[in-house]
C-alpha cells in the first residue's frame, strides 16, 4: 500500500462528524456551524433542517466562497429554493446533500485549496 502525505494547508479541518457531533482540528463541537479553509462559525443557530431560514445563509455571501455545501442533518433533504437562492443569484454554487457527506467533501476540497465553505446542521 502507498501513502501519501496530508498536505491541507486549510486552519480549519474536519476531523470527526457524528450526528450531534463535530471535531474540528482539536475542538469537539454539539452544535451546528459554518466552517471555511479560513474562518470557523460556532454560533450559527439552526440545530436542524427545519429551523434553517434564508436569514441564516446571508453571513455567507461577503464571504464569496466558489461553493456553499449544505449538510442537512442525518438524512438529505432539500430545503426550499427560497432559503438558498440567493446565494446561487450571487455566484456561489450550493450543493445540499446529508452532514456526513458534506464534511467528507468539504476536506476534500480543501485538500485541493478550493474556495469552499460548508453549513453543517449538526442533527
Amino acid at each position: 500500500m502507498s501513502l501519501t502525505l496530508d498536505e491541507n494547508r486549510a486552519t480549519y479541518q474536519i476531523r470527526a462528524f457524528r450526528p450531534g457531533y463535530i471535531q474540528v482540528n482539536e475542538l469537539q463541537l454539539t452544535c451546528s456551524i459554518i466552517i471555511s479553509p479560513n474562518k470557523l462559525i460556532t454560533d450559527w443557530q439552526p440545530q436542524s433542517i427545519d429551523e434553517l431560514t434564508h436569514d441564516h445563509l446571508q453571513c455567507i455571501i461577503p464571504l464569496k466562497p466558489a461553493v456553499l455545501l449544505i449538510g442537512t442533518g442525518t438524512t438529505m433533504s432539500f430545503p426550499p429554493l427560497e432559503i438558498y437562492g440567493d446565494l446561487i443569484n450571487q455566484g456561489i454554487g450550493v450543493e445540499i446533500m446529508d452532514t456526513s457527506a458534506a464534511c467528507r467533501t468539504y476536506n476534500a476540497l480543501t485538500a485541493e485549496d478550493r474556495n469552499v465553505m460548508a453549513a453543517l446542521i449538526i442533527k
